[in-house]
């Protein structure tokens, strides 16, 4: 840890009021639309070790009117984004509040990604909207929100946050892989926490489902009738972004110029394009695991129900993959970002320099009473 990050942890904790076990209520929304997952826990701080117990948790899927709403809002100028930001704001709130009163119980504290709309860190931005303090005012609780800003304006990646959670609640697995709407990978490297986005998942995969009408792949049936491209393979591993070493991570931007605009481009069928997606997804995995020789890793996120792309990665990369409860595969990153709210009101680093890419360790997430 840097001296710079040492005084600024020593300082927020003289303000520490939170006790050594804490329910706090986590939300998170991904890349791929599937709706708003949210968790209650308690964390516990004991000997040394944090650990946690998961009371509540349930997902809240997208209407076609929210899911059209964050496709499109990319596309907002800049009141209507404002207006967007808080609009879904108070509809996370109006969540948060539904799932406290089912749960039975009060968190002490809130914390949510939000929905990613703009992610270009070498310009310095990151935009997540669900405005904080329209959580805060619809729950009473105070909230933890936009989480990303902070590491991008001191040079990082804003991406993955998830590998702290990962490194002090996860950490007798080498790694974690979620296959969510882009697929990240987390794990201990020279006795240092490094992470980064692999490919797009999710994603696209939904994408080419939604052409041949359905909302995803199931079980990857679609992609499993279908025959992998060479030539549609070769052009997404030879996308520059996979010679970049980690720190590295995928917006929207990326996938829509990049990686769809070679697939758009070629005249094979949706089934072909769907298999060779799977593999290219396999590749680009064997290929992280392979070099920091991974032994053991715990999945999580929607990708790991697609039985043809488990079979795929069991199949083509050795290593021990390790499938938990249903609540760990589909609520990992809302229990996970409701401990980075934690950290932050505790004042402890939530996000490492090491995966980020930053000039510091950070203690990242503003603060709505």
């Amino acid at each position: 840890m840097s001296e710079i990050t040492s005084q600024l942890v020593n300082k927020a904790l003289s303000f520490n009021t939170m006790s050594d076990s804490t329910t706090v209520l986590g939300i998170m929304s991904g890349t791929s639309l599937d709706g708003v997952d949210i968790a209650i826990c308690n964390f516990m701080y004991e000997n040394y070790k944090w650990n946690y117990k998961v009371i509540f948790t349930k997902t809240y899927p997208y209407n076609y009117e929210w899911k059209k709403k964050l496709s499109d809002v990319f596309k907002a100028a800049a009141t209507e984004l404002t207006q967007l930001d808080r609009e879904y704001g108070f509809f996370l709130g109006e969540l948060a509040a539904d799932a406290i009163k089912k749960s039975g119980t009060k968190p002490e504290l809130i914390a949510s990604h939000g929905h990613t709309v703009h992610h270009n860190p070498k310009e310095k931005y990151t935009v997540q909207i669900g405005h904080g303090a329209c959580i805060a005012a619809v729950t009473g609780i105070t909230t933890v929100s936009d989480f990303r800003s902070a590491d991008v304006a001191r040079g990082g990646e804003g991406a993955p946050l998830v590998p702290a959670g990962d490194k002090l609640l996860f950490s007798k697995y080498d790694a974690c892989l979620n296959l969510g709407g882009i697929a990240n990978i987390s794990l201990d490297h020279k006795e240092q926490r490094i992470a980064g986005d692999i490919c797009p998942v999710n994603t696209v995969l939904n994408y080419y489902a939604e052409m041949a009408g359905k909302d995803y792949d199931p079980d990857g049936s679609l992609g499993k009738t279908g025959k992998l491209s060479e030539n549609i393979f070769n052009k997404l591993n030879n996308l520059d972004f996979y010679s970049v070493n980690f720190p590295k991570s995928i917006g929207r931007e990326w996938v829509e110029t990049n990686f769809l605009d070679i697939l758009e481009k070629s005249n094979d069928s949706i089934q072909d394009k769907l298999n060779t997606i799977y593999h290219h997804i396999v590749f680009q995995t064997g290929l992280i695991i392979k070099k920091y020789r991974v032994r053991s890793i715990l999945l999580s996120g929607g990708g790991t129900y697609n039985l043809f792309l488990l079979q795929l990665l069991q199949e083509n990369i050795s290593c021990e993959w390790i499938i938990p409860d249903s609540i760990l595969i589909e609520f990992k990153e809302a229990i996970i970002f409701g401990f980075l709210g934690l950290l932050r009101i505790r004042g402890q680093v939530n996000c490492y320099s090491s995966v980020t890419g930053a000039h510091h360790d950070c203690i990242c997430g503003a603060v709505y009473k």
